[in-house]
């Protein structure tokens, strides 16, 4: 298994983020970065994945009620009867599907 730590602080895997910020910011961060041991750059860095990875975290997750879970597990074990409408958009959807297969074009609605 390759070493990816080592790759990853290579000069060629780093990246360079340079924001301007009121002085009042640069003290507290310097402040707090020198009170867990760390350079500004590091703690910034950290502090920046940490909220990242919660927003992406908070993004991805759908909440819902055990109420509502219950329900949209039920419509999935149990489908209602598709409507003719939504029968005949399948087959209109299905016959493109099929005339444009090996093409790279984007289904085009309302075509």
């Amino acid at each position: 298994m390759p070493n990816t730590k080592a790759r990853e602080t290579t000069p060629e895997a780093r990246g360079r983020i340079t924001a301007r910020v009121p002085q009042s910011l640069v003290e507290t961060l310097d402040l707090a970065a020198s009170m867990v041991g760390s350079t500004v750059s590091q703690f910034v860095a950290q502090a920046a994945l940490e909220k990242a990875e919660r927003i992406i975290e908070h993004e991805r997750v759908i909440s819902m009620s055990a109420q509502t879970a219950a329900w949209f597990f039920e419509l999935i074990d149990n489908p209602p009867t598709p409507t003719p409408t939504l029968a005949n958009a399948m087959k209109r959807y299905n016959a493109r599907k099929v005339s444009s297969e090996g093409s790279n074009s984007a289904f085009e609605l309302g075509a």
